[in-house]
């Protein structure tokens, strides 16, 4: 399998979104909320947005408290965090803003992705060190979730009428399967194939890829070539994914 990345409708929402966030009014409407079912390629995406602009990624873990927090963010920068949490901000602050700058310079935006908020989106305290951090500086925050992130920063108004974008990952698109074995498929596939694969992965980035390592094979077994792709009926009987429900094997019925 190839070593692509596939732009999809859902990273071009993101990309949208992020231009109408550079372009925002209100200069403390600093936040971006992602969500969407986990397997849509949130974490691929975001985290590969953030290593190509010099942007901050972080993970947040359950048990975060606002120290713990600010330590991740300053090992980020490879800063080794002052005692108290005063320090740890004023550390935090200035680092993100030198950043900040720097990408301004360049025509990008600087930002600090947090995957899996929903562990802190509950959290007065970090939700609250979030805000005086977006409000100090203008930075960009987007918070990544699982769809509740929405729902639970309704708790915190002052908070909430700061996030500027929305942004909702869909399951992929026929189009979008294409992609993705056009771009990272090492064998020639037909029209059929993909279709099937669209039909049965659900929409979800990872049992599409898990479908694609097992038409590969099939594909090279079978010789197949431009103008001799792989076709549903060679892979007749083949299991391609596993059902993630009931992590039975999904096979292609004979007969197709």
């Amino acid at each position: 399998m190839k070593n692509a990345f596939v732009e999809t409708a859902n990273v071009a929402r993101f990309q949208a979104a992020l231009s109408a966030l550079e372009r925002r009014g209100a200069s403390e409407a600093c936040l971006m909320v992602v969500d969407g079912a986990p397997g849509l390629g949130k974490t691929t995406a975001l985290h590969r947005w953030a290593a190509h602009n010099a942007c901050i990624f972080v993970r947040a873990k359950k048990e975060w408290s606002p120290g713990w927090f600010l330590d991740e963010m300053l090992g980020q920068f490879r800063i080794a965090p002052a005692h108290s949490y005063k320090k740890k901000f004023e550390q935090a602050l200035e680092a993100m803003l030198q950043r900040q700058s720097a990408m301004h310079l360049q025509r990008k935006t600087f930002a600090v992705v947090i995957d899996e908020a929903d562990h802190v989106s509950r959290s007065a305290n970090i939700i609250e060190s979030i805000r005086d951090f977006s409000d100090t500086g203008d930075i960009v925050f987007v918070l990544v979730g699982m769809g509740k992130i929405r729902d639970n920063l309704t708790r915190f108004p002052q908070v909430a009428s700061r996030i500027a974008q929305y942004v909702r990952f869909e399951p992929a698109t026929a189009a979008d399967v294409r992609a993705f074995f056009d771009r990272l498929c090492d064998v020639p596939v037909a029209d059929d194939v993909a279709g099937f694969v669209h039909k049965i992965a659900g929409g979800l980035n990872r049992e599409i890829m898990e479908a694609i390592a097992a038409i590969e094979a099939v594909g090279r077994r079978n010789k197949a070539k431009e103008g001799a792709p792989v076709t549903l009926a060679m892979l007749a009987g083949q299991p391609l994914m596993n059902d993630r429900r009931t992590g039975q094997p999904i096979f292609v019925p004979e007969g197709l």
